[in-house]
């Protein structure tokens, strides 16, 4: 894919999936909401979860999105990435709402309260990519 269909793809999928390397040296994936901020995919997650524990001894992470059910069909994209951790409540806040807009979960006058208290347990995790890589079998022509 180019990168105008990788930025489309971005858009389109709703779930990252995260890997990190764990204290044993083991891969450890687990699936994230995020947007896409400035060229770069942001999540949230708890600031003491076992992911911000990997990123924090090594910020090194791969992000992997996918979409297709049949081989015909795959298509996705891999983002090798370093991982910036923001733990600035406001900003945590002001990302929070961008996405859970996304996600279509702001409802209610309550929700600006209940963000503002998980934004102080939690953590925003912005990747910041240093090699794409990416996969469309809808433009193999057969060829497999």
């Amino acid at each position: 894919m180019d990168f105008e269909e990788v930025a489309d793809f971005l858009e389109q999928q709703r779930v990252v999936v995260c890997a990190t390397n764990g204290p044993s040296g083991w891969p450890h994936l687990m699936p994230l909401w995020y947007t896409v901020r400035d060229g770069h995919v942001w999540a949230w997650t708890y600031a003491k979860s076992q992911k911000v524990r990997n990123l924090e001894r090594d910020p090194r992470a791969t992000l992997q999105l996918e979409a297709g059910e049949q081989y015909d069909q795959l298509r996705g994209v891999m983002i090798e990435a370093r991982t910036v951790i923001h733990r600035d409540t406001e900003l945590v806040s002001e990302f929070a709402r961008e996405l859970f807009s996304r996600y279509r979960q702001a409802t209610g006058p309550e929700f600006p309260d209940l963000i503002r208290a998980q934004a102080a347990k939690r953590v925003a995790l912005q990747f910041v990519p240093e090699r794409v890589a990416s996969w469309d079998h809808r433009k193999l022509a057969g060829v497999y």
